[in-house]
């Protein structure tokens, strides 16, 4: 009988679905990231905009969670969350960050690298009072990331919320709450390819903010 490491050794898959060539992607990353994004959203049914974000506290410790993709542009990628959070403190306190999209259903990968920053109180308002007001009453009733005794304590403070503000669709955003852009430095893209001789272009920022596109070794 196999153990439960020989079935993970065991697990395989060969990728052939599509091929990625340097004379074949767009000149600037963010439009090759939109050309993907778009063929994404045309194959996947649910949730394209899931990644992954990668922070570091200032000691260097590592941390990783899935988030929501909710703003790009040549200026960045923008997210949001609670900036009192574990993620929110060490992108506040060192604001560097990577971004992994995987879309298996295309065999593809992207990461991006940059520097974070804080989106204006402006955009985070405007986009906090765009989202359903059950998820503005979870951003004011959540202490994320803290040490709470039992789910009763949210339950309590969603309940003491849809009280208070019972005729009102748009909450006050939390000043605890908002969003964050990083503005990137290097995109890779990855496309699988057989025998894990999979495709790899990176593009990368010069100081004097042109781009380089380089092919990687798988």
């Amino acid at each position: 009988m196999k153990t439960f490491s020989d079935k993970l050794a065991s697990l395989r898959k060969d990728y052939i679905a599509h091929v990625l060539d340097v004379d074949h992607v767009s000149e600037s990353p963010f439009e090759q990231f939109k050309t993907w994004f778009d063929e994404a959203l045309e194959t996947i049914e649910h949730e394209v905009n899931v990644m992954t974000l990668a922070s570091a506290s200032v000691d260097g410790i590592p941390s990783a969670r899935i988030v929501l993709l909710k703003g790009f542009n040549e200026n960045g990628l923008s997210f949001f969350t609670n900036y009192e959070s574990r993620k929110g403190q060490e992108l506040i306190e060192n604001p560097y960050a990577s971004l992994v999209f995987y879309w298996y259903e295309l065999e593809r990968q992207i990461r991006i690298e940059g520097k974070v920053e804080k989106l204006s109180p402006e955009e985070s308002t405007a986009y906090f009072q765009s989202r359903p007001k059950g998820s503005q009453i979870g951003a004011h009733a959540s202490p994320q990331s803290q040490v709470i005794e039992n789910r009763t304590v949210l339950e309590q403070n969603v309940e003491r919320l849809n009280v208070r503000f019972e005729n009102d669709d748009m909450l006050p955003r939390p000043e605890h709450w908002g969003g964050f852009r990083l503005i990137p430095n290097q995109f890779e893209f990855w496309q699988g390819r057989p025998s894990r001789l999979h495709d790899r272009i990176r593009y990368r920022q010069l100081e004097n903010g042109k781009w380089v596109i380089e092919r990687l070794a798988p």
